[in-house]
């Protein structure tokens, strides 16, 4: 179950949010009536309301907007009671002063905004002493494992226990919270008034992450990046999964490059069975693999992990994906061996998805020269691939038959960038942008302009999330549905 948080300035504002969430199907709410700017009026919110509310009033300390006296806030958590809330929410410092009265069931609460403490299960059991009806611990996640910590706390509780990890780095103890046993997690009405740091909305919750139909079974896949939050492979991999009728959730999971060890350690207690691998990880996460394909070997990169047989295999699908994008537009049909053989590519961008393509750039015959804003990253692919070099400054005077730009040069919001001259572009070359965000780039739109052939990233993109959803399932993606979620979400972004 979601409970939707609440808080506006008006009293109208607040009941009306309410009888639209509850059209939309939400079945619980809490009244952050700390947000109300006039008197409070427990009784005209309680009174007809649509469905079961929590009445919580926090302290300014505690991230709320409370300005009274404590004792006007306590008189308004017993008026709460006596009223007929449906739940009450204590914070643990007070709850011993408020006592049980009625059918109101007592929250009790513990918040922390500056980290995840190491004593959570001291905390826990202190909770429990507070005659709660449920116990709600939320901390703010530092490291990645914090949610495993968390989670773990809420899986073992013997009290129903609503626990989760606050900010970006906790958001996946917010959407994984009822596999291990939450009574409910928490959303905001809008997403551009979340009430507490990290707090995603209900429309999210519920059409991307379908958080009321994820249970014990549910298998947990992702991507790990850092950042994460502007990655749009959540909508697309939960989508797939809908449309297949899978018990299976995909969920962003923010680890800076010091964690990822930590994380991958942790990520089969999470229920982890595959991830997504991104900046900045692609080429780290090679060490920490177990077992490594082919491509992986070649390109020094992975962007694929499965968990199976207690081991870590790493895959390489923009490679793959890469390829079949350059082949069906040039060839018209994809096909293995050196079906690029003669051509010339330029490949700007050594990082992660440049060292796929130049390696299947290679491995097909092509001439490759490779350019990087960092020289050194750009000449040291070039000696593992015997492929050349030249400098970023001097890139606009190389003519390839294939321009492909691999770096972020061009990505929303810096949609004014581009990577290559428009005057240096020949009608002959296949321009190729792996920036699918927007799918019409500047470097895109200039190469269209010039009478060139043009693949976007958006191509490449659904190609390599089809194979890694073989690799997570064994089963072929639904491409045309990925597709089309991701076109209507790159359209969202920019609106």
């Amino acid at each position: 179950m979601i409970c939707v948080s609440i808080g506006r300035g008006r009293h109208a504002l607040m009941m009306a949010e309410q009888k639209h969430l509850v059209e939309q199907g939400a079945k619980l709410v809490e009244l952050r009536v700390d947000y109300l700017t006039s008197t409070v009026n427990l009784r005209r919110l309680l009174t007809d309301r649509p469905c079961p509310v929590v009445i919580t009033c926090r302290r300014r300390h505690e991230g709320g907007m409370f300005a009274g006296t404590e004792d006007a806030r306590l008189i308004l958590l017993r008026t709460a009671i006596a009223e007929g809330a449906d739940y009450i929410d204590l914070e643990h410092d007070v709850a011993a002063w408020i006592p049980r009265f009625g059918k109101t069931k007592r929250i009790v609460s513990f918040h922390d905004f500056n980290k995840t403490p190491e004593d959570l299960e001291e905390i826990y059991q202190r909770l429990t002493k507070l005659d709660p009806d449920v116990v709600k611990i939320c901390t703010t996640a530092n490291h990645p494992c914090d949610n495993l910590r968390m989670l773990r706390l809420v899986r073992e509780s013997k009290v129903p226990t609503v626990g989760f990890c606050m900010g970006e780095i906790g958001t996946p103890s917010r959407i994984l919270c009822g596999k291990f046993g939450s009574p409910w997690t928490y959303a905001t009405f809008h997403e551009e008034r979340a009430l507490a740091p990290g707090q995603l909305s209900y429309k999210l919750m519920t059409e991307i992450y379908r958080y009321d139909q994820i249970d014990a079974e549910t298998e947990v896949f992702g991507v790990v990046a850092d950042p994460v939050g502007h990655s749009l492979s959540p909508q697309i991999h939960n989508a797939a999964f809908h449309k297949l009728g899978m018990n299976k959730v995909y969920v962003p999971f923010r680890v800076a490059r010091e964690f990822l060890s930590d994380f991958l350690d942790a990520a089969p207690e999470l229920g982890v069975h595959g991830l997504s691998v991104t900046i900045p990880h692609k080429e780290s996460v090679v060490g920490l693999l177990h077992h490594a394909d082919e491509a992986v070997r070649g390109i020094g990169a992975a962007n694929t992990v499965v968990f199976q047989d207690s081991g870590r295999y790493g895959y390489n699908t923009d490679c793959a994906a890469a390829m079949g994008s350059l082949e069906e537009a040039i060839l018209g049909h994809y096909r293995e061996g050196n079906s690029l053989a003669g051509k010339t590519a330029l490949v700007m961008g050594a990082g992660g998805v440049g060292r796929a393509i130049a390696f299947g750039l290679v491995q097909r015959g092509v001439e490759v020269t490779l350019c990087d804003g960092e020289a050194q990253r750009a000449a040291q692919l070039a000696a593992r691939l015997q492929a050349r070099t030249v400098d970023w400054a001097a890139r606009n005077s190389v003519y390839p038959d294939i321009l492909i730009n691999c770096t972020p040069i061009g990505m929303h919001p810096d949609v004014d960038d581009t990577p290559y001259a428009k005057s240096s572009m020949r009608p002959a070359m296949v321009v190729f942008d792996a920036v699918y965000n927007p799918e019409n780039t500047l470097f895109i739109k200039d190469a269209r302009s010039r009478n060139c052939k043009v693949i976007t990233g958006v191509d490449m993109f659904v190609r390599q999330a089809a194979v890694q959803f073989k690799h997570f399932t064994g089963q072929d993606a639904p491409a045309d549905v990925m597709r089309d979620v991701l076109k209507r979400a790159i359209s969202a972004a920019r609106q």
